[in-house]
C-alpha cells in the first residue's frame, strides 16, 4: 500500500469535490434547461463552456511555454478533464445565473474573464502563486458593470416548472449536497455559517435604523439563487481562507458589504459584494507578501555582515 503524505492528500480532496461539483452543477444545468424552466437558450450554456475551454487551454499552453514544462492538461484523457474540472464549473455558473437575451458573445467574454483572472492576476502565497478572485462571481460582475443591458437570470427560473413540492424539494437537495460537499471536500461549513449569520445581521440593522418592514431584507433568502450562491459560490476552495477564523471573518465581510452596497442602493450586490471582498483580500495578502519579503532582504545583509565581523 502506498503511503499517501499530507500535500498529495490534500490534492486528492481537492480533486474529489471538483469531480463532485462539475458533476453536480451540470446535472443542474440539464434539468434547468429542460424541467426547472430556465429562461436563456440551449446555446448559452455551450457557448459559455466553449469559451471558457479555449482560453483555459490557451492561457495553459503560453504558461507552459514561458516556464518551460509540459503543459498540465497533457498525459491522457483523464488528465485533460481534470484539468478543464474548474472552467468547466465555472462556465455553467456564468451561462446558469447571467441573462444577457439573445447576446451569446456576452456570455462568452464573460466566461472568458472568469477563467483569464485565474492566470492573470495571481498574488504569491508560500511561494507559490494563486489566484484570488472568485472566477465565475468576478466574471458576472464585470460583464454586470460593463454592460448596463445585462441583467441576472430570474430567481423564479429553478422553480418554476416544478410546482408546489419543488419549491421545497429543490432548495432542500442544494442545501443537503452543498452541505455534504463543504463539510467533506472544502471544509467551508464556517463561511456559510458566517455568512448567512451575517446576512440576518445586516437584514435586521437595514430594517431597525431606518424602521423599514423587519421581514422585507430576508426575502433574497428564499430563493435558490441565495442558496446557490451560499453553498456553492462563495466557499470557492481557492479563493476564500482556509483557517476556521478567517473563514468566519471573511463571511461576515461579505455580508457586511452586500448590506453596505444596498444601503447606497447598488443592485446585484451578492455578486459585487463578493467581488469587493476578494479584491481587498487579495490586495492584504500582496502586501503582507511583499512586507516580509522586504524584511528578509533587510535582515539578510546584515547578518552578512556580521559573520564577517565574526571571522
Amino acid at each position: 500500500m502506498r503511503i499517501v503524505d499530507a500535500r498529495e492528500w490534500e490534492g486528492l480532496r481537492r480533486l474529489g469535490g471538483l469531480r463532485r461539483f462539475a458533476v453536480a452543477i451540470t446535472l443542474l444545468n440539464l434539468l434547468g434547461h429542460t424541467v426547472f424552466g430556465f429562461e436563456q437558450s440551449y446555446a448559452q450554456p455551450l457557448v459559455s463552456i466553449a469559451a471558457a475551454y479555449a482560453m483555459e487551454l490557451g492561457l495553459e499552453f503560453i504558461d507552459s511555454l514561458a516556464t518551460r514544462r509540459a503543459p498540465k492538461y497533457t498525459g491522457g484523457a483523464i488528465a485533460l478533464i481534470d484539468f478543464l474540472l474548474p472552467a468547466h464549473i465555472t462556465a455553467l455558473a456564468v451561462s446558469m445565473l447571467l441573462y444577457a437575451n439573445d447576446r451569446l458573445w456576452v456570455v462568452a467574454f464573460a466566461s472568458s474573464v472568469a477563467v483569464a483572472s485565474k492566470t492573470i492576476v495571481r498574488v504569491r502565497i508560500a511561494g507559490n502563486l494563486r489566484h484570488f478572485l472568485n472566477p465565475s462571481n468576478f466574471g458576472i460582475s464585470v460583464a454586470l458593470l460593463l454592460f448596463p443591458w445585462v441583467g441576472i437570470a430570474q430567481p423564479y427560473q429553478f422553480t418554476e416548472n416544478i410546482g408546489p413540492v419543488g419549491y421545497w424539494l429543490l432548495p432542500l437537495i442544494i442545501v443537503c449536497s452543498g452541505t455534504f460537499l463543504n463539510g467533506r471536500f472544502t471544509r467551508k461549513l464556517p463561511l456559510i455559517a458566517a455568512w448567512l449569520g451575517g446576512f440576518v445581521l445586516q437584514g435586521l440593522i437595514r430594517s431597525l435604523l431606518p424602521g423599514g418592514p423587519v421581514l422585507a431584507p430576508f426575502v433574497p433568502m428564499t430563493g435558490v439563487a441565495f442558496v446557490l450562491f451560499s453553498f456553492y459560490m462563495i466557499t470557492d476552495p481557492a479563493t476564500s481562507p482556509s483557517a476556521g477564523r478567517s473563514q468566519v471573518l471573511f463571511g461576515l465581510a461579505v455580508a457586511g458589504a452586500y448590506g453596505l452596497l444596498l444601503a447606497f442602493h447598488v443592485v446585484f450586490g451578492l455578486f459585487f459584494g463578493l467581488t469587493l471582498i476578494c479584491v481587498i483580500r487579495g490586495t492584504s495578502l500582496y502586501c503582507w507578501q511583499t512586507l516580509a519579503t522586504y524584511r528578509v532582504r533587510r535582515v539578510a545583509p546584515i547578518k552578512g555582515a556580521t559573520a564577517i565581523n565574526e571571522a
